[in-house]
């Protein structure tokens, strides 16, 4: 799903994208707020900056957990809302101390700006990850994205707390 919107006063324009993952849900970057115009925001994870709001859709992709080594592919928006794809490889998972769940990967791929929020499937179609940032170190380009086993924990933790 792109998102699009200004920052910085309505100076500059900003993109973002979003992944429906479950019927009526769906995911991006909490810093992508100001990019949702109306849609009923269910909640901000409390440890990660992921967003989940309501929505028509009822996709529920297939997700599984990503291989360091495997092949992806991120989906983002560019600047004139035109889809941008970037193919990449896994090069760590991350779990910090005290997390029960890994918390996020690193992929290595020539995406950036509008990843934010975006799917990160694996070669088999299946969603693995919600990109959230990127470095460029050592003349290469690392995204970061959070392994859906942590996005689908965050959202039932939302939906518990709610209850």
């Amino acid at each position: 799903m792109p998102l699009h919107g200004r920052v910085h006063l309505g100076l500059d324009a900003a993109d973002g994208a979003a992944m429906v993952i479950a019927p009526g849900i769906a995911v991006t970057n909490a810093h992508n707020r100001n990019f949702l115009s109306g849609a009923p925001v269910i909640g901000e994870a409390a440890q990660s900056d992921l967003l989940f709001f309501r929505v028509v859709r009822s996709a529920a992709p297939a997700t599984a957990a990503p291989l360091v080594g495997g092949a992806v592919t991120a989906y983002g928006q560019g600047r004139d809302a035109e889809l941008r794809t970037a193919r990449g490889v896994v090069r760590q998972i991350v779990k910090p101390p005290g997390y029960d769940i890994s918390s996020w990967f690193i992929y290595e791929a020539n995406a950036g700006p509008g990843f934010s929020g975006g799917p990160v499937v694996d070669a088999q179609g299946r969603l693995v990850g919600i990109t959230f940032a990127y470095k460029d170190e050592g003349g290469k380009r690392l995204m970061y994205a959070y392994e859906m086993a942590r996005v689908q924990a965050e959202l039932q933790g939302l939906q518990n707390a709610a209850r």
